[in-house]
């Protein structure tokens, strides 16, 4: 929902989605015949012994790269390994695909995959594909001890209510995931953030509960941390850095449903909006194409169209329809070719608006002239781009149309790039 004021005083103020009243379920998706798993690290490197074509698999069953990785994915579906093929994610992310093709036959009751008591080592060696993507390598890393965890109830992104239909319908499977998690980290202070709801509805989940404000970009990880835990991030710092946390409330449902049953979770539940911003929650396996998604919920389409991943203010665009669900697909957009908000190259008009909306205060408009100049380290050092929270308000707001947001994200993964490739010929 968007809110301006009419003589354009007040800034544009954002809200986020908030589901009331009865819930519905979300759509079933049917399971995939082939369903694509990616593992990171590059195919050259994987060892064939463990994972070859044609290998039958199970359900539930971990997909190794080689001995000389902790990278893996889990098996969604029982079937046969098809094919083994390099892939590429954004900015140089390197992953091998592997599809398995699901069996017609109906799979054979399976033992446990989950072992208990919960740990830190069994759950880093078989939960972190989880829906909802845990993120329990932050807990193994000695260098940044977490004394905090802190679940967000909803979603960063505008639109998107996947989290909040966890938080509402999943209460048991959260309540049990938080009593795994601390027994899995260690971890005693878990505060549960929620997105403008009465706190009290919360209160048996063994957690502090905390409200969290409905105008965007309330819930980004960086905000939550101002104006409910009271601390500022230091720019370039990660909220890890300071002990803290964040993990889904899916992700945590998912752990809370892992060690009930044994079994591992394999549906992901995914807000799709339409071409008309009509949203649809769906549950789909993970490794469906996201093709599967839209033929159920009757999608077409067109040349021209765009599709996105993530939410319409953060996402990135894809352009292929069997782009397969990840364990941290929380939203996929589609929008028609006739109603894409085209970028442009039109030089800034230094109008203010992005400075004027930007919640941390980043001078915009002195920072972008240095990114698309590609004046990266000068942008870091003097105009505060390691203070941006990646929200894109600034390109929302932008009347040049200038992709501020993307211009940001590049300069990052580039000066990352530099870092690296400095640190490698330091040490030959």
């Amino acid at each position: 929902m968007l809110k301006k004021s009419f003589v354009g005083i007040i800034k544009p103020r954002l809200e986020y989605e908030s589901l009331t009243g009865r819930v519905a379920d979300p759509i079933q998706i049917p399971p995939p015949s082939t369903a694509t798993l990616l593992v990171e690290g590059p195919v050259e490197k994987r060892d064939a012994s463990l994972l070859s074509e044609g290998d039958a698999v199970a359900a539930g069953q971990t997909l190794r790269h080689s001995e000389q990785s902790d990278a893996y994915a889990v098996a969604t579906v029982s079937g046969t390994v098809g094919t083994i093929t390099p892939y590429t994610g954004d900015f140089g992310r390197i992953y091998t695909a592997v599809t398995v093709l699901s069996s017609d036959e109906k799979p054979e009751p399976t033992d446990p995959v989950v072992s208990t008591p919960p740990s830190l080592d069994t759950a880093l060696s078989s939960l972190t594909c989880l829906p909802g993507a845990p993120p329990l390598k932050m807990f193994a890393d000695e260098t940044r001890p977490i004394h905090t965890i802190v679940i967000y109830g909803g979603d960063n992104d505008i639109l998107v209510t996947t989290n909040q239909y966890v938080v509402k319908s999943r209460t048991s499977s959260l309540e049990r995931g938080i009593t795994a998690l601390k027994q899995i980290t260690g971890v005693d202070r878990v505060v549960v953030a929620v997105p403008g709801e009465a706190m009290q509805t919360y209160g048996h989940l063994g957690a502090e509960v905390k409200k969290v404000d409905i105008a965007y970009p309330s819930a980004f990880p960086q905000m939550i941390m101002h104006s409910v835990l009271g601390q500022t991030l230091p720019a370039g710092k990660a909220c890890e850095d300071l002990g803290i946390c964040f993990v889904t409330a899916e992700a945590v449902a998912s752990i809370g449903d892992a060690y009930k049953t044994g079994q591992y979770p394999v549906r992901k539940l995914i807000t799709v909006i339409n071409k008309a911003e009509k949203q649809q929650l769906v549950s789909a396996v993970i490794g469906t194409p996201i093709s599967d998604i839209f033929r159920q919920l009757g999608i077409t389409l067109q040349d021209g169209d765009r599709i996105i991943v993530g939410g319409p203010m953060t996402g990135s665009a894809v352009y292929m329809e069997d782009y397969p669900v990840m364990p941290d697909t929380s939203a996929l957009v589609v929008q028609d070719k006739n109603a894409i908000p085209f970028v442009s190259d039109y030089p800034c008009v230094n109008c203010g608006e992005c400075v004027r909306i930007c919640p941390t205060f980043v001078p915009i408009n002195m920072l972008v002239r240095f990114l698309e100049a590609g004046f990266y380290e000068e942008a870091a050092d003097q105009y505060d781009l390691y203070s941006c929270i990646g929200c894109g308000l600034c390109s929302f707001v932008c009347p040049s149309k200038i992709p501020i947001l993307q211009f940001i994200r590049l300069a990052r993964y580039e000066l990352e790039r530099m870092k690296s490739a400095e640190a490698t010929h330091e040490s030959s």
